[in-house]
């Protein structure tokens, strides 16, 4: 049974090690279905979930910046983040394992809510 966005919002991140196991095929077609704004990005051969934000001036791109930084605090797991006038591009991966975890998907909804709100 899929796992509903909230019950996905409201999860939290499990502590990854090196060797921790990378998101399933499966897990990534279920989770990606629940934030479909996500794109999956290679960067240097890592896979990233990615999402560009719009804002309409600098001061509340810079505001969701400092609130995705609070959620990764908070989670202990930490996105790239590139703060420009008007936007933002959020990057989850799982530094440890060079790949994407369930966590990333985690987080990209967190990302989402606090962007709804």
């Amino acid at each position: 049974m899929a796992v509903a966005m909230t019950e996905l919002v409201a999860q939290k991140c499990e502590a990854c090690r090196v060797g921790s196991p990378p998101a399933t095929e499966a897990e990534i077609a279920e989770y990606g279905e629940q934030i479909p704004d996500w794109e999956i990005v290679g960067r240097n051969g890592i896979p990233t979930l990615e999402r560009v934000f719009e804002f309409g001036n600098f001061a509340a791109a810079l505001d969701f910046t400092n609130r995705v930084g609070e959620l990764a605090e908070e989670q202990g797991h930490h996105p790239a983040l590139l703060t420009e006038w008007g936007r933002v591009t959020v990057t989850w991966w799982t530094h440890k394992i060079r790949n994407l975890h369930v966590n990333d998907f985690v987080m990209a909804a967190k990302t989402d809510r606090a962007f709804g709100e």
